[in-house]
C-alpha cells in the first residue's frame, strides 16, 4: 500500500509542479531547451527512463511487461511510475508461485 501512497504523491508533487509552470511561466519550447539546467535533467530522466526500461525487459520483476512502466513515467513521470509499476507486479504476482532464481 505504501508503493501506491508513494506513486500518487510523485504524481501529484511532480506532475503539479510541471502542469502549474506550463500554465503560469511557459515561455515556449526554444527558452525552454536554452535553459542547460533544465535541458541537463531532461537528459538525466530520459536516461535513466531508458535504462530501468531495458532492466525491466530482461529481467521483469513480475507478470505486468516493461511497456506499462514506460507508459507509466511518460504520463505521470518516474516518481509516480516507478513506485505504481513496482506495486502492479507485486499485485499481480501474489498468487503466482515464482521459481527460485539460483545465485
Amino acid at each position: 500500500m505504501w508503493l501506491v501512497v508513494i506513486a500518487f504523491v510523485g504524481l501529484l508533487l511532480g506532475d503539479g509542479i510541471f502542469v502549474w509552470w506550463l500554465v503560469t511561466d511557459y515561455r515556449g519550447l526554444g527558452a525552454m531547451l536554452g535553459d542547460r539546467l533544465a535541458l541537463s535533467f531532461m537528459v538525466d530522466a530520459a536516461l535513466t527512463l531508458t535504462v530501468l526500461c531495458v532492466h525491466f525487459a530482461r529481467r521483469p520483476p513480475g507478470p505486468v511487461r516493461w511497456p506499462w512502466f514506460l507508459l507509466f513515467s511518460l504520463v505521470g513521470g518516474l516518481c509516480f511510475g516507478l513506485p505504481f509499476y513496482w506495486w502492479l507486479n507485486k499485485k499481480r504476482g501474489e498468487g503466482l508461485a515464482r521459481p527460485a532464481i539460483p545465485t
